[in-house]
């Protein structure tokens, strides 16, 4: 089945959407996040198809968010984060924080982030980049950008 390209919406979220929105996509990252790097370990930590595996993983090589490197004489590779990548591990993190707000249960969080910088256990909060507040959903307006469709180039 083919699925909808959002590449064209002038909206981030849904070009965001188009690079890892398919569900298996979050995951992979995550396990290549935390070093689990090639084919075989993604495969068994994740029970994919190795034909969905091999389309997604191709899909983010070819998006830029993962690099494929050789580490064998044979043509096996295994997958690192590029910088852009990388970058969609702190989007990952903050939904991380919503799924253990509302989804953990009793048992609470599967997994726990300490935090290099003080050593604490700590959570993911988005902060104003300008003033250091935190910044939610209703702390924000929304403006048009210069993105923004119908606007000149």
């Amino acid at each position: 089945m083919q699925r909808t390209s959002f590449s064209g919406m002038a909206c981030s979220i849904a070009r965001t959407l188009d690079v890892i929105g398919e569900p298996w996509s979050p995951l992979i990252l995550r396990d290549v996040w935390v070093g689990m790097n090639r084919f075989e370990q993604l495969q068994a930590d994740l029970g994919i198809s190795r034909k969905v595996l091999t389309e997604r993983l191709n899909h983010l090589v070819e998006q830029g968010v993962l690099e494929r490197r050789p580490y064998d004489q044979r043509p096996r590779y295994e997958y690192v984060l590029t910088i852009k990548g990388t970058e969609l591990i702190d989007l990952l993190m903050v939904m991380k924080g919503w799924g253990d707000r509302w989804l953990a249960g009793e048992a609470g969080p599967p997994v726990l982030y300490r935090h290099h910088a003080c050593g604490e256990i700590a959570d993911v909060e988005l902060r104003c980049d300008h003033c250091g507040e935190p910044m939610r959903a209703g702390d924000v307006d929304l403006l048009p950008g210069p993105g923004v469709a119908g606007s000149a180039t």
